[in-house]
């Protein structure tokens, strides 16, 4: 434990610099490509907005793209801190964070962007970035006693992890290129009480959700 804490004060110290740009000078190369998946998370976001404005459809594909070119980042940042040998403390947190934003906000803002916008759908595209958080939170505390390989890997996941958001982010390209998207959104949209109504396709955030935060389900990482 004592070493542990001498540990932990070395960072503390080693944070507290006062030299310009301190938190960059610790930054690791893993860490720069991390920051790549956030920026792609938030260009992602900013397009999706963009075609809420215009209406050019080009705009759309591109908040989609954006989203597997995060996921491209998001892989090679744990082989290169690994390969380095050089992970952190910082740089976890760092991928939790990109993470969210990659793969929880953006595609559920991808999802309202193409006709999910009735109160209740938001509310559960909400529950589905909750999900992502709390995801994300529990790899965290946990992460130190999931079992790992000699390389330091974790052996598998506990829920599905946030990345396979991706499937949704395809689903809805496959619907945007079928002109289903909008109004023509499958399912259509059902009435409910005093006025609310919900689109059933947004009902596929909450299950995605739901597995995330899983106790039960167990991903083997490969």
């Amino acid at each position: 434990m004592a070493k542990t804490n001498k540990i932990v004060n070395a960072k503390i110290e080693k944070f507290n610099e006062t030299k310009h740009f301190s938190l960059v000078r610790n930054f690791h190369l893993a860490d720069f490509i991390t920051l790549g998946n956030g920026a792609c998370g938030s260009l992602s976001i900013f397009s999706s907005m963009q075609y809420l404005i215009t209406r050019d459809e080009t705009w759309l594909w591109r908040s989609m793209y954006f989203i597997p070119i995060g996921t491209f980042f998001d892989i090679i940042d744990g082989k290169i801190a690994r390969w380095r040998k050089n992970a952190s403390i910082l740089g976890q947190e760092l991928d939790s964070l990109a993470d969210l934003i990659s793969f929880g906000v953006a595609p559920a803002v991808c999802a309202f962007a193409v006709g999910m916008r009735t109160f209740v759908d938001t509310i559960v595209l909400t529950i589905f970035i909750s999900c992502g958080i709390a995801r994300l939170a529990r790899y965290n505390a946990t992460v130190a006693i999931i079992p790992k390989d000699a390389s330091g890997k974790v052996n598998y996941f506990e829920g599905t992890p946030i990345p396979t958001s991706l499937i949704m982010v395809a689903t809805i390209a496959y619907l945007a290129k079928t002109g289903k998207i909008n109004e023509n959104l499958p399912g259509g949209v059902t009435e409910l009480f005093y006025g609310l109504s919900f689109h059933p396709f947004v009902l596929t955030y909450a299950l995605s959700g739901t597995a995330m935060v899983s106790k039960t389900l167990k991903i083997p990482k490969f």
